[in-house]
């Protein structure tokens, strides 16, 4: 059920916990034997996994599962999602359409030997890197499961816009508005995992970090991709997932446990977690220092860190879609904000705006589909524009302050189509 939370399911995950341990899970990701199962069933090529290991082996291509053209447009490590992709497709974004954001490659881990392993002052007895607290695939199988659904967003996402739309250069990789995706996450919660671990009352933050291969940038490894999370956040909603849309979670989106981490940058949601350190005073790392804070005019000098998302709309349109004069046509697409549910969504054909039927349930950690008829009666190009007012009041502005790195981009996005 959308945006909520499932946890009456112990006979589940008994039976499921069953099945791992057989080697019997549904085909795609609790066991060697599902896995190779999977990639003779032609879902994943063999040589993308290589030797399964509990570690950091890449994948023969950075990115695992087919991406083709009409889906996906790839930026090397990473695809973003085609919109008219979704189109038709229901409120969940299915999982061969779900953007991939990789620093690395996508790495082969085998769930029969990972380890979760936690430690640091913020843990009764502070356990060390050497000598972690640790759990196993099927200790976290034993703990009492929640369901949530919610999106996943890179903190770039609409980073193109700022230079397309506003005249700015920003670093970073040209998202337009694919790099996200609601899907329905089944796991454990890291208040659960932390409690048993030990947790203090005077842990301040955690540091999820995880299993792909160090990142290297500029000649310099920065080494694994990690992001401080505060204790107050990782006990309110954080989910460690272990299956995405009902499945075990794919190689690409973070097999066998990542981190969910609704409405936060996408960044929190560190992917093949591996390791977490939980200390009584603040934690930093390169993705909290040097990367995700908001850097430029109108900033501080060491800048703002990023950590909710922002309100936006996206058209299920490609870029210049053609449109029959005199036709009757739908208009629809999706809108979402890290504030919660959306309020109001308004669209502009070029004359002036009309407010959208939403389709569907409101969602708090997802998005609110919408529609809007349009009947154009005169050929030539159009500008189509949608901004949302979230359940705080937060409506998008037509222009988002420039910062260097380009996150955050909330601006209507003008999206040019053509009536032929």
């Amino acid at each position: 059920m959308t945006g909520s939370a499932v946890t009456d399911e112990t006979t589940y995950d008994r039976t499921r916990l069953t099945q791992w341990r057989a080697g019997e899970a549904r085909g795609d990701g609790f066991s060697r034997r599902g896995l190779l199962r999977l990639a003779a069933g032609g879902s994943l090529a063999l040589t993308a996994f290589g030797t399964l290991s509990p570690g950091t082996a890449s994948a023969a291509t950075p990115i695992v599962k087919p991406l083709p053209p009409e889906l996906f447009e790839v930026y090397g490590t990473n695809a973003e999602t085609r919109w008219e992709a979704l189109s038709g497709q229901g409120y969940l974004t299915p999982i061969d359409r779900f953007f991939v954001r990789n620093h690395t490659s996508t790495p082969s881990i085998d769930a029969g030997t990972w380890r979760l392993k936690l430690f640091g002052t913020g843990l009764r007895g502070a356990p060390t890197a050497d000598r972690p607290v640790e759990f196993t695939y099927a200790d976290l199988l034993r703990l009492p499961s929640e369901t949530i659904t919610s999106a996943i967003e890179c903190a770039g996402n609409g980073r193109s816009f700022f230079t397309s739309q506003q005249g700015q250069t920003v670093a970073g990789t040209a998202w337009k508005l694919g790099a996200i995706g609601v899907a329905r996450w089944r796991g454990v919660r890291l208040s659960t995992v932390l409690a048993r671990a030990g947790l203090t009352r005077h842990a301040v933050d955690v540091l999820p970090e995880g299993l792909d291969a160090d990142y290297f940038t500029g000649g310099v490894n920065l080494g694994k991709v990690r992001r401080p999370l505060p204790v107050v956040k990782a006990l309110q909603d954080v989910l460690l997932a272990y299956e995405m849309n009902g499945r075990p979670l794919p190689p690409d989106h973070g097999h066998p446990v990542r981190l969910v981490v609704p409405s936060w940058v996408g960044i929190s949601s560190i992917k093949w977690l591996g390791r977490i350190e939980v200390s009584e005073t603040p934690l930093v790392s390169p993705w909290n220092t040097q990367y995700y804070r908001l850097l430029g005019p109108g900033y501080p000098a060491e800048g703002a860190v990023v950590t909710r998302q922002v309100v936006k709309s996206a058209f299920e349109l490609p870029w210049n879609a053609e449109f029959a004069a005199g036709g009757r046509h739908v208009l629809r697409g999706r809108s979402w904000s890290g504030n919660g549910r959306i309020r109001r969504v308004e669209v502009s054909t070029g004359d002036g705006w009309r407010q959208a039927r939403f389709v569907g349930a409101a969602a708090d950690r997802g998005w609110q589909r919408w529609e809007i008829p349009w009947r154009p009666s005169v050929s030539g190009a159009y500008t189509l524009r949608a901004r949302a007012t979230d359940i705080t009041g937060v409506t998008q502005p037509d222009v988002t302050p420039h910062n260097t790195q380009g996150y955050l981009f909330d601006a209507v996005v003008r999206h040019p189509v053509r009536v032929v």
